[in-house]
């Protein structure tokens, strides 16, 4: 959100001087200006594409830390179970059992 205000900060002057000055600018100089506020949107919309890409990434992140914390979970669940079957295989093993 932050990017997209500041976006707006730098195309707001610019907007500004194309409007207040259109009747003493040669037509080079609206031209640079319109450039530059065709460009200053460009980069806004950039951004905005930039921070979805960002927030589907955070996502995708999340998602596989849940994994991998569901699979260390089971694989704490088997090592304790294949100690429980080892122990109790040195049980029946043992002399005088």
């Amino acid at each position: 959100m932050a990017i997209r205000w500041g976006m707006t900060a730098l195309a707001l002057p610019v907007v500004a001087l194309l409007g207040a000055c259109s009747n003493s600018l040669n037509d080079s100089d609206r031209s640079m200006l319109t450039s530059a506020s065709q460009n200053a949107q460009a980069a806004r919309d950039e951004a905005a594409r930039a921070n979805q890409t960002s927030q589907q990434a955070l996502a995708a992140s999340q998602a596989a830390q849940q994994a991998a914390e569901r699979a260390a979970a089971d694989a704490r669940a088997a090592n304790e179970k294949a100690d429980r079957m080892f122990q109790r295989s040195l049980r029946k093993t043992a002399p005088g059992s």
